[in-house]
């Protein structure tokens, strides 16, 4: 996803509004919005994202990283040992047509990875290596390997406690094992929790994972054909997005298999021609990640400067252990909820390992940064605080202009990247929106048309309007989500241990073969 890239992001939409409403109305609209929100929900906001005392390492994610660390010893380095097992079930090598659930493992996998890889992917790592430098990479990709583990354990619990319909369709994830499980051990507020975990997720869908997409594809279009009125892309991609959404798991995921390989294909061939192109300069920038993850290369806040953005846009990133993926997870064609669990551990690496380490390599060799030749030192800027590069650029500006030294026509591709991720997230954070709605409220068809045009309804509204305060508290709620969900994975991760031993024997004993298509 693409947490804290709102500001200096989303101006291009602010005056995206009907024509009937002047730019000083529209101006003056949003700030009084914002000012509500702000006064309102600041405290929740601040408290979310809390720095530690004496750092600006924000507690949340030190909260993430403790607990991806704490499954990755506990499972046995799981991400290690069944790697090459989750191959092999998204390939289909185990999968069983007649078991229960409504997509195979990989459409499962590309429909939660469509809900990670977006702007985060792009501009957030860009200013992570702008204020930590290149050995940001480095701490960010052992933050994606760790949050491969918490992948793990609550995708497994997601199949594990689902609900099963007669229609076929099936309801899971973190509000599921926490009413099921937390009774299956004996322990109490687990339904408390699930109902709490359900209303941050309903206000994290409607904005991170909604209006601030919108935003930001308007930004981007608008950038390249000029300015025009936002409510228009908003309501082409409401209508877009409701044909999508309003048939279900099973035509989210239809669309994401072919999106999501698409757009991440596309992405990662533009840097890897880059860096065939300048294969000479690629030694250097692993060196140059692995020294600054430890020295800090003179950069901001040295080697605690490196491994504070690193984490942080890991945990941004990848989404580990906020629960959201648990969702789409749950929806998979299986009797085993082990095989998610390994699925599931594939997406951190995708989304952090692969495709952010992607944009770092080509930002530090590509020669956007500032260096001194004397010292071999990142110049910072005049307050420290982060540095400097050859056109002022940082976020997405950056990295458009790091591709661009290859390839002069790559803003247009970074255009079409944009749009894309931001329909896939939008579509898939629909769905976790819509899981979440429909256990507070109960299911039904009504109460699913309800949501869906509650949803795209926000789409609009997303990309007419500069929400800043709004988007805020989304962001908020999006990682209060990992605050509960986390908690109930640390009551229930002795049930997937049992899980996890009880399928690996029985794998490694030949009692589950591959299917026989």
């Amino acid at each position: 996803m693409n947490k804290f890239l709102t500001t200096g992001l989303g101006a291009a939409a602010a005056s995206a509004l009907p024509a009937i409403v002047s730019a000083q109305e529209a101006v003056g609209m949003d700030q009084r919005i914002n000012e509500i929100f702000a006064a309102s929900t600041g405290w929740f906001v601040n408290l979310i994202f809390m720095s530690l005392p004496g750092t600006n390492f924000p507690w949340i994610v030190l909260w993430l990283v403790v607990a991806a660390s704490v499954f990755t010893i506990y499972f046995g380095f799981i991400q290690i040992k069944a790697f090459a097992h989750a191959i092999s079930l998204v390939k289909g090598d185990y999968s069983d047509p007649n078991d229960a659930g409504e997509v195979s493992h990989f459409q499962a996998l590309t429909t939660a990875l469509s809900g990670t890889v977006g702007l985060g992917n792009i501009a957030g790592v860009a200013v992570a290596v702008g204020i930590g430098g290149p050995g940001a990479t480095f701490w960010m990709i052992l933050a994606g390997l760790l949050g491969m583990a918490s992948k793990f354990t609550e995708c497994t619990l997601g199949v594990k406690y689902r609900n099963e319909y007669p229609d076929g369709t099936v309801s899971g994830g973190p509000m599921y094992y926490m009413t099921k499980g937390f009774k299956e051990r004996g322990l109490p507020l687990g339904g408390f929790l699930a109902i709490v975990f359900s209303i941050f997720t309903i206000g994290g869908a409607l904005g991170g994972g909604n209006m601030f997409q919108a935003n930001q594809a308007h930004a981007q279009i608008s950038g390249i054909v000029g300015n025009y009125p936002g409510w228009l892309t908003g309501i082409i991609f409401a209508a877009v997005v409701f044909a999508v959404i309003v048939g279900g798991i099973k035509s989210i995921a239809q669309v994401t298999e072919k999106v999501v390989p698409f757009m991440g294909i596309l992405y990662v061939a533009a840097a890897l021609v880059i860096l065939i192109v300048e294969y000479d300069k690629i030694g250097w920038a692993f060196g140059q990640i692995f020294e600054g993850a430890f020295t800090g290369l003179g950069v901001a806040g040295g080697f605690v400067g490196a491994l504070i953005q690193g984490f942080k846009r890991a945990a941004f990133s990848n989404e580990a252990g906020v629960g959201s993926a648990a969702i789409a997870h749950s929806a998979v064609r299986t009797k085993e909820p082990v095989t998610e669990g390994v699925v599931s551990l594939l997406e951190p690496f995708i989304d952090t390992v692969v495709i952010c380490t992607m944009t770092a390599l080509v930002i530090t060799i590509s020669g956007v940064l500032l260096m001194d030749p004397a010292t071999g030192q990142f110049i910072l800027n005049e307050a420290g605080t982060s540095i400097q590069t050859v056109d002022g650029s940082s976020g997405v500006q950056l990295t458009s202009a790091a591709f661009a030294v290859g390839f002069s026509w790559f803003p247009y591709v970074l255009a079409v990247a944009v749009v894309l991720f931001a329909f896939s997230t939008m579509i898939s954070w629909s769905y976790y929106g819509l899981k979440a709605w429909t256990y507070l409220f109960g299911e039904g068809k009504t109460k699913e048309i309800i949501f869906k045009l509650i949803f795209c309804f926000f789409i609009i509204v997303g990309a007419a309007a500069d929400l800043g305060a709004v988007i805020d508290f989304s962001d908020a709620m999006i990682f209060a989500m990992a605050v509960v969900n986390i908690t109930a994975l640390y009551c229930l991760m002795p049930i997937v241990k049992r899980e996890m031993n009880s399928y690996f024997s029985r794998l490694k004993s030949g009692e589950l073969k591959k299917f026989v298509k």
